[in-house]
Parts: structure tokens; C-alpha cells; sequence
């Protein structure tokens, strides 16, 4: 499932075509949502934005068009008039006068007024958003300290939406191992110093991850990596996630591979020792 920062990425392309100009056409796959085309459809799109994986399409007569990849869900931005090259099948399509954007094998889609956001099922129990809320080091420290997350081990902690919107399996990884702690363990283990290393290091990743579009590693490594001869973006993206049995960019030590509340997991046993 694409996490945050391609949720916020795939957002900036549709926002860049759609923004300012006014909806043509909109059309929707099913038919539940047929009756809002004639309400959409000849009204301006004011704002594309996210909250957690979840994207909001503003129009301006305050109607909103929410939606979630899921896992199989692909945004398509196009000029007018073409089509992408794919089998996927279309669930949504958002057409002006120079773009249209597409919503291909998604599912998760609804319209309601801008009102109803906050008592959205999914919107109204997710946490803060990394790229759209931008909490600072302090709130998340006080998040992991609260009684409701304290007491929960970070591999489960660090993909509960409720905690913060926007982590998923690839940052969860790469964040315990530059922070330096274990997936087993627990907010309420850490020190005042390991909290506030975790805080500032989930907001550093995600945010590089959306400006490097997906690339983890430290500009300096990557450099590195890159001047060594590893041209495939795989090898110097991740120091952690998918990378069992190879050695640690930091250490040396071998990437261990285990599986927890059936998500695959992955941690450096030299750089995150087991508490």
C-alpha cells in the first residue's frame, strides 16, 4: 500500500491539473455515486489535499470528493482527451479543459459535504498528519507518552493510523533503525533523550521520503552508494526494509528479517538492540 508520501505525492500531481480550473466532466464507476456527477460536474476544484492515505478533492460549491488506494488504487494525471495505457478499471475521472485525473481500481470512494469531513469514519479516528498537519517533535513525544500508545511496541504502534496518519511498513523500518530502537520494544521503555531522537526522526524520513520520492537514505550514503556502483534505485533506497540477509549500510551487521502481526519486519540486530 503506497504510504504517506506517495499518497501526498500522487495529491501535488492531481492538485498541479485540477486547481483553479473548473470540472468539465466528472464521472464516477459506481452507481451509488452517480447522482453527485450532476453536482460536481461545472464546479471549480479549490484544494487537493491528505490526511493520512486518504485524498480530498475540494470543489467550490463545498462538496468533497474523498478517496483511498488501498492497496491496488493508482492516481492518473493526463492531458485532455488521452488515455493512460493500462487494464486497471476506471473507478473515477475528473476532466477540465487541459487535464483529466483518473482513479483507477480503487474502491474506497465517496462524496459528502465539507462539513461531514470530521465525522468521516476513517478521518475522524486517524492521528495528526506528517505532511498536511506537520505535528513538531513535542506533540509526538506527548502522543507516544499518552496512556492510550505508551504501552504498545513500536512495529505495531508505528503503522496505527489513530497514532499518526501517514506510516506505513518501509518508514516504520527505516525510522526504528536511524532512531535506533527495537521494534519489540515500547514507548514507555524509552528515555526522555530515545522519544525525542524517535519524534525528530519520524518527521525527518517521511518528509525526505516525499522530497526524494521514496529515497531513505542519507544524501551522503546514497552518494556513496551510487559512486560504488549501485545504479539500481533498490540498492541505496533503503538501509533496512527489504533488505534481509544483507549487510547494514551503518554497521556491517546482517538485515534480520521476522514477521509481526502478519507485516513483515525488518531491523538491524547491531543498530537496534533487542531490549
Amino acid at each position: 500500500m503506497p504510504e504517506g508520501p506517495e499518497i501526498r505525492l500522487a495529491a501535488d500531481r492531481i492538485a498541479q491539473a485540477l486547481v483553479g480550473r473548473k470540472a468539465k466532466r466528472v464521472s464516477f464507476a459506481f452507481d451509488g455515486l452517480k447522482e453527485f456527477e450532476p453536482k460536481l460536474s461545472g464546479h471549480r476544484v479549490v484544494d487537493v489535499k491528505t490526511r493520512g492515505k486518504a485524498i480530498l478533492t475540494c470543489f467550490e460549491n463545498d462538496w468533497v470528493i474523498y478517496s483511498h488506494n488501498q492497496l491496488y488504487g493508482r492516481w492518473y494525471v493526463c492531458p485532455a482527451g488521452q488515455m493512460p495505457q493500462t487494464r486497471r478499471q476506471l473507478r473515477l475521472a475528473i476532466e477540465n479543459q487541459k487535464y483529466s485525473a483518473m482513479l483507477y481500481s480503487a474502491s474506497d470512494i465517496e462524496v459528502m459535504p465539507r462539513r461531514h469531513l470530521d465525522k468521516h469514519p476513517f478521518l475522524a479516528r486517524i492521528g495528526p498528519d506528517l505532511l498536511s498537519d506537520k505535528p513538531g517533535a513535542d506533540l509526538i513525544v506527548a502522543r507516544l507518552t499518552a496512556d492510550e500508545f505508551r504501552n504498545r511496541r513500536l512495529a505495531g504502534l508505528l503503522l496505527d493510523q489513530k497514532f499518526l496518519a501517514g506510516l506505513g511498513n518501509y518508514l516504520r523500518a527505516e525510522i526504528l533503525t536511524h532512531a535506533g530502537l527495537h521494534p519489540m520494544r515500547k514507548p514507555a521503555d524509552c528515555s526522555e533523550k530515545q522519544l525525542l531522537k524517535l519524534a525528530k526522526t519520524i518527521i525527518r524520513l517521511t518528509h525526505r521520503s516525499y522530497r526524494t520520492h521514496g529515497i531513505i537514505n542519507p544524501p551522503s550514503l546514497v552518494k556513496r552508494l551510487r559512486a560504488e556502483g549501485k545504479t539500481n534505485r533498490e540498492d541505496y533506497r533503503f538501509n533496512t526494509y527489504n533488505r534481509a540477509g544483507q549487510p547494514c549500510y551503518f554497521c556491517g551487521q546482517q538485515i534480520v528479517f521476522s514477521n509481526a502481526g502478519g507485516r513483515k519486519m525488518y531491523f538491524c540486530p547491531s543498530c537496534q538492540v533487542t531490549p
